[in-house]
């Protein structure tokens, strides 16, 4: 009788709200799919554009945590639009008890008819948590976009610039031995926050010039970012002047290029290729096993896909948009419609 008075208690799931605990971060980073989207700056930087930001922990019956979740909300037309990025987090104790973690989401979220529920992992998906979205009902919404370029750090430096494009060495190369080009990992405050203010000096004048759309919004991350210890950033000078700003996001085994902008300069002497290099280089050093090039799009950008492939050619099919909806048609509709864009 005791044994299954502790099954009843143990098969009880609860989600309870941690939005104000200030120990978000440290419960999430000590997870093995922890990341940046995931966290309390990165739920405040998408609170401070507009949507509702809340945090959930899913609970078995004796107290253990087996994921973490923050979901952001906005209005939508008749309904809502609620996101998971990057998670839910599962804890190890979570894996075996995706399902019922899922479940206990969806019932704390209590959608709506015209509600709609959006899960994407950013690359930091687990089978079980695959195995729990199909279970659930979630449709993938797959398109030519959503691929990336995976370089796989453990074979080392040599071997991957072995593998580079004859073009792509060379020119490596000729930045290597420019001595007007300086790469710097900036680490405190003041230079961090004054690298993300190139960055964005940077950023903008390439919208303009490219007219592409993008849903960054620097000023507002600003402070966020330059703080972020999970953040890396990468700075390349000529003659003391900022010609390119890279900012990488850092997981346990997992880094993922970020954000980019650069100058005509950075074009010129090749400072992209030098800045991209000495980023393998550092996060080999640090231990990182994989590093993702951050997207892919041939058709609708083949000038940076040109760069990225002839680094590496080894494609992945990144992680989809999970989509949930309780009307069906909504769902099937909604998945149509985005699967087109």
């Amino acid at each position: 009788m005791a044994g299954i008075k502790r099954m009843l208690v143990l098969g009880h799931l609860t989600a309870t709200d941690l939005t104000d605990d200030p120990d978000w971060d440290e419960r999430v980073w000590r997870q093995p799919g922890a990341n940046i989207y995931a966290s309390r700056r990165w739920g405040e930087y998408k609170r401070r554009i507009g949507w509702e930001v809340r945090r959930v922990a899913i609970l078995a019956g004796d107290g253990q945590a087996l994921a973490y979740a923050q979901y952001q909300r906005r209005r939508c037309g008749p309904g809502h639009f609620v996101l998971a990025q990057g998670c839910p987090v599962l804890t190890r104790s979570g894996w075996r008890r995706a399902e019922a973690v899922f479940r206990t989401f969806l019932d704390h979220l209590d959608l709506g008819r015209f509600d709609l529920l959006g899960v994407n992992y950013q690359q930091f998906q687990r089978p079980e948590s695959v195995l729990a979205l199909l279970g659930h009902g979630f449709a993938p919404i797959v398109t030519p976009r959503t691929h990336t370029l995976e370089l796989d750090l453990t074979q080392g430096a040599d071997r991957l610039r072995s593998r580079m494009e004859g073009r792509w060495r060379d020119m490596l190369k000729s930045a290597e031995a420019n001595p007007d080009l300086s790469v710097a990992f900036p680490t405190d405050l003041a230079a961090r926050l004054s690298a993300f203010d190139t960055f964005s000096r940077f950023y903008a004048d390439l919208k303009r010039r490219k007219g592409f759309r993008n849903s960054l919004e620097p000023a507002a991350y600003r402070d966020l970012a330059a703080a972020d210890p999970n953040l890396l950033f990468l700075e390349v000078r000529e003659k003391g002047e900022p010609i390119l700003v890279r900012i990488v996001h850092r997981a346990p085994e997992r880094w993922t290029d970020f954000y980019v902008a650069s100058n005509a300069r950075a074009k010129a002497t090749e400072a992209s290729r030098l800045a991209a290099w000495r980023l393998i280089e550092r996060a080999g050093e640090e231990g990182c096993r994989t590093l993702d090039l951050g997207g892919i799009d041939p058709f609708g950008n083949p000038g940076v896909y040109e760069f990225k492939r002839g680094l590496c050619r080894d494609v992945v099919t990144a992680n989809p948009l999970w989509l949930f909806s309780r009307t069906r048609l909504l769902r099937r509709a909604m998945t149509g419609l985005l699967a087109a864009r």
